[in-house]
């Protein structure tokens, strides 16, 4: 864990905790978290997930009927053991749980924690190619393809994407349209 935020309102609906986990493929150009691209570091906190789960639930009364737990990262689907077990036993302690993801993982992946994840928070960078390789550093087929199969699914989904002016704010209206096209 990079770190626990304990009273967020920006990550997910309502008073969220919001739990940073290490580890990222993509490179972003302008990355807000570059301290947790790596699996390791001097600040990472490890905890197991019955720890995790009894310390977040203690804000259970904070979080009302709107808030919960979010996770976020680098990219919280790395640590995919890890994040199944805490989303479950969040579930069961009846915590709404929302998962901050950039989808550059295998689809299989989405599939484990489906069942324990209340809302995807789903970061678009760029449309084209060649536009998120240079922004990101990793191609964003894989990415596409799984915003279009777990849209298919009827979850919740909230598509966030950082605008930035001279770097993929022309690419707004393709992704607009991909994603209207698609019934997302």
């Amino acid at each position: 864990i990079h770190s626990i935020e304990s009273m967020a309102l920006v990550d997910g609906p309502g008073v969220r905790s919001v739990v940073f986990l290490q580890g990222c493929r993509l490179r972003c150009q302008y990355c807000h978290n570059p301290d947790t691209w790596s699996m390791t570091g001097k600040n990472i906190q490890e905890m197991s997930a019955e720890t995790l789960v009894k310390r977040l639930s203690r804000f259970k009364p904070y979080y009302g009927d709107k808030g919960g737990v979010t996770f976020s990262g680098g990219e919280c689907m790395l640590q995919l053991d890890f994040l199944e077990e805490v989303l479950r036993r969040l579930k069961e302690k009846g915590i709404h749980t929302a998962v901050d993801t950039a989808g550059n993982v295998p689809y299989k992946d989405f599939e484990r924690i489906l069942p324990y994840t209340d809302l995807f928070l789903y970061d678009m960078k760029a449309f084209h190619e060649q536009v998120h390789r240079e922004l990101t550093g990793v191609s964003n087929v894989r990415i596409k393809d799984n915003l279009l199969r777990l849209s298919r699914t009827g979850t919740d989904i909230r598509i966030r994407i950082p605008v930035i002016e001279e770097l993929n704010a022309a690419e707004l209206p393709f992704m607009k349209d991909f994603l209207w096209e698609n019934g997302i």
